[in-house]
């Protein structure tokens, strides 16, 4: 590495260490607390990259970088903060940040963000945002790598005509991440249009809801769900599209992929949505961001109304060891519930082992042809165990694992057999009023007919 590199941050450990790694990468550093000094600085042209925090002492990092880019139009700038969320990433990307990075941030990864902002010029964004919204008040809270990658991905396409793909698992945020593109884009203004199959029915379906969309933005939700010929006339209306058409966008819980092989999902429609794809990554992935996210819904509920709570150090630990299936929206409903339920000021592991002892344990089970169901289930219970960290999960795990397997497979036979429960007690090897009784305990309906040959 080349050049000389102006570093400002409150934290003195941070300045030392970002000292000593650019120094020992070659660069010359002036490093500073002071948003001040880093101007007067860049007013008398030192410095080939700027690496700033944005809580100072003395004003707010990102409230400069305007007047850096007035005064060095091809000064880039690193900006590094303890603010997690996506309005920081989206401020950041407005402002003509070149790079930014959440604290603690990873000290190779921002060496190497550092060379490349050296070697090139910064990039930019069009379109400044202005919007009032302050980073507590959205729901997209994470300070996780994948989250952080998300973020910067947002910020980059949300001015773009691209149209933007969402996928994830269900209760990740998907339908967040669509509205917040929109929100913090220049369509904002526009409407904000999520279709179903009902707005594509009649001759003037299609035209009607493009009607409805105008300049703004217009999104199918799930779908690969939708009937094939539903599909056909999306895209249809998808290359009828004139230049003041809404941006396209559409979310999808399913394996696209798989859709695309099993058919549910037309090729031709999958590339003409997917020209940008952001991936939610399932809560399980980024355990990290468990305690931010339910310290934001214990203040959200908290601004509703409810005595204030937060929780004990147990209580997080057991959180983060739960593989939470639902993702982010269980944990949302999860800390309601000790919201509402506990009667201390803070919630204890006992309180939450209460909760999540009715919750499902582990993930859905997923096999390959070739594989053993066995094999698959001692790959996600372990992996359960692994996630607790030493700690034992919450108590009466047998009955929860019994139950999510054994409902399935009461299900699946039930439906083979016709819902003849006489034929489905003999095909399980149980007695039949064993069945009866698991079929009530387990709440499963059942449907007699006719099996068609």
């Amino acid at each position: 590495m080349d050049g000389t590199v102006l570093v400002a941050d409150d934290d003195r450990t941070i300045r030392t260490v970002l000292t000593q790694a650019l120094t020992r990468a070659g660069c010359k550093v002036h490093a500073t607390s002071s948003l001040v000094t880093l101007m007067r600085w860049v007013e008398e042209g030192k410095g080939d990259l700027v690496i700033s925090d944005v809580v100072m002492p003395d004003g707010n990092g990102l409230e400069q970088l305007p007047q850096i880019s007035a005064i060095r139009p091809d000064l880039p700038v690193i900006v590094i903060s303890a603010q997690n969320t996506i309005m920081t990433a989206i401020k950041a990307a407005e402002a003509d940040a070149y790079d930014y990075l959440p604290k603690p941030f990873d000290l190779p990864d921002l060496m190497k963000r550092a060379a490349r902002g050296l070697e090139m010029k910064p990039r930019r964004t069009p379109a400044a945002l202005v919007n009032d919204a302050e980073p507590d008040d959205l729901p997209l809270v994470g300070r996780t790598p994948a989250m952080q990658s998300l973020y910067r991905l947002v910020a980059r396409v949300m001015n773009t005509p691209l149209s933007v793909l969402v996928t994830g698992e269900s209760g990740t945020g998907k339908s967040l991440i669509a509205k917040a593109i929109h929100d913090f884009s220049d369509r904002r203004t526009q409407p904000y249009v999520v279709a179903n199959a009902a707005d594509l029915e009649g001759m003037d379906g299609p035209q009607a809801l493009l009607s409805r969309a105008k300049g703004g933005s217009l999104v199918f939700d799930e779908v690969s769900d939708l009937p094939e010929a539903m599909q056909a006339r999306i895209v249809r209306m998808l290359d009828a599209l004139g230049e003041t058409a809404p941006r396209i966008m559409a979310t999808s819980r399913n394996d696209l992929m798989q859709a695309l092989e099993d058919g549910t999902l037309r090729e031709d429609l999958y590339y003409r949505l997917a020209g940008v794809t952001v991936s939610m990554p399932p809560l399980r992935d980024r355990v990290d961001d468990i305690p931010l996210l339910a310290q934001h819904f214990l203040a959200r509920a908290e601004q509703q109304g409810t005595p204030p709570r937060q929780l004990g150090s147990s209580a997080i630990d057991l959180m983060r060891a739960y593989t939470w299936p639902g993702n982010v929206r269980q944990l949302e409903n999860v800390v309601h519930r000790l919201v509402v339920t506990s009667s201390n000021a803070e919630i204890h592991r006992p309180e939450v082992e209460q909760v999540l002892g009715s919750q499902p344990a582990i993930e859905p089970l997923q096999t390959g042809s070739s594989e053993k169901l066995s094999g698959s289930v001692a790959q996600h219970l372990k992996r359960y165990f692994d996630l607790h960290g030493g700690t034992l999960p919450p108590a009466g795990l047998y009955q929860r694992i019994l139950r999510e397997v054994e409902a399935p497979l009461l299900e699946i036979a039930l439906d083979a057999t016709s819902g003849n429960q006489a034929k489905c007690a003999e095909l399980l090897g149980i007695n039949r009023n064993t069945l009866r009784k698991k079929i009530t305990e387990l709440d499963i309906h059942v449907t007699r007919r006719r099996k068609m040959m």
